[in-house]
């Protein structure tokens, strides 16, 4: 049984009633649980940024120096404990109607492999998760490569199996757009979840030892891709509607499917998803990006617009316990063995408050700490249930294999 302290119950009240909770103060004793695990964080969007903010290069982006305009650089992952990262592989949807969504993808993936050759001190690429915990252990960040959004292989299994081949361990069914095999979290539903091809997706994923992840994708995207898959899911970067109503947010009944699966929802860090108020603000978000889009074509109009919208649309930021609270329905709903994190840093433009970057993942173990949560069990939401899937989803590869 967990015991809610006096002093938790406290700042329960106080954010219901709209005053400023407390920082949260890192003691000794969450600093030795947080250093004798590691942080296996299932979504960040460095790559991207690395791409539209430096071009790509890390002369210009120097991660062992610092990027301060940057969620994410060596120096704050160090401090964060990160242990294990998938770096997301991540393209604009709308690259899929330009013909040019899976080139770009192997474009990112290029990113991902020119930052682990850059510092070969600090990463190397991890396909396993008994890789994982090797790396982990020489004291490396274990580096996977996770693609956003089924529209990178253009509906075409051998483009899956190129990305593979390249070391790719997840692919997002869809991302903002529903595509014509799967229906997006964001956008009209088409087909009421999974095409036959979209199944076919699912089943090849499996066989791959790629993990089919369900952030992005519509509620019956996922009821149908829990159906059809023979592998635990994941959810990279989400976090639970029942605390924040959003559509990119993942729904009590779909938590127990989960639990069921073998699974694991990765709790996403965005203001937009974890604060109730701004998920509600923030519900068509998607929706007004795609209209955007379209009013201007020109890439600069269009980060103006979007950039005009933010500030005539604000949210609030959130904090620390908004995430906690996101871990601890997904723990009552689904259990303990089926929660994670999936932080979406470099991929968001309003995070959290004490959750500002990759540092800051101490905090979340004093928290949960403070909430009565065991060393033991920590460690197991930081990494041991990623791990789990992970090596569950290659035993099943090499079983099919055998058939």
């Amino acid at each position: 049984m967990r015991i809610f302290p006096v002093i938790w119950l406290a700042v329960a009240v106080s954010s219901v009633s709209g005053a400023e909770r407390p920082q949260v103060v890192v003691s000794d004793q969450a600093r030795r649980i947080h250093s004798s695990g590691f942080v296996f964080d299932g979504h960040n969007d460095l790559p991207w940024e690395v791409r539209q903010r430096a071009g790509g290069s890390f002369d210009k982006a120097d991660l062992a120096a610092g990027v301060p305009r940057f969620h994410t650089d060596i120096p704050r992952l160090r401090v964060g404990n990160v242990g294990a990262q998938f770096w997301a592989a991540y393209v604009p949807a709308e690259t899929s109607k330009e013909n040019r969504a899976f080139t770009m993808t192997l474009e990112q993936i290029a990113i991902i492999h020119a930052m682990v050759k850059r510092y070969p001190d600090v990463f190397e690429f991890a396909k396993t998760a008994d890789s994982v915990l090797r790396i982990q252990k020489s004291g490396k960040i274990a580096s996977l490569i996770g693609v956003e959004g089924g529209h990178s292989i253009e509906n075409s299994l051998d483009k899956l199996r190129r990305l593979r081949e390249l070391g790719v361990g997840y692919m997002t069914l869809t991302h903002s757009d529903t595509l014509a095999w799967v229906d997006a979290a964001t956008d009209e539903a088409k087909h009421g979840g999974l095409t036959e091809f979209g199944e076919e997706v699912v089943r090849e994923m499996n066989r791959l030892g790629m993990m089919v992840d369900l952030s992005h994708v519509s509620s019956d995207t996922m009821r149908d891709a829990l159906r059809v898959t023979k592998a635990p899911i994941i959810f990279s970067h989400s976090s639970a509607r029942a605390v924040a109503d959003h559509p990119r947010n993942v729904p009590d009944d779909i938590l127990k499917l989960t639990a069921k699966n073998g699974g694991v929802v990765m709790v996403n860090f965005y203001s937009g998803f974890i604060h109730p108020e701004s998920a509600k603000r923030r519900a068509n978000m998607f929706a007004v990006t795609r209209e955007l889009k379209k009013k201007f074509p020109d890439e600069q109009d269009y980060q103006a617009a979007r950039k005009r919208w933010i500030t005539e649309n604000p949210i609030e930021s959130g904090d620390v316990f908004d995430v906690a609270d996101h871990i601890e329905h997904i723990v009552k709903v689904a259990g303990i063995d089926h929660v994670g994190l999936g932080s979406d840093f470099d991929g968001i433009d309003k995070v959290p408050k004490q959750l500002e970057d990759v540092s800051k993942y101490p905090v979340i173990t004093q928290v949960l700490l403070d909430r009565g949560y065991s060393a033991a069990q920590i460690h197991q939401l930081m990494s041991g249930n990623v791990l789990r899937v992970m090596r569950r989803s290659e035993e099943v590869a090499r079983e099919l294999a055998k058939e």
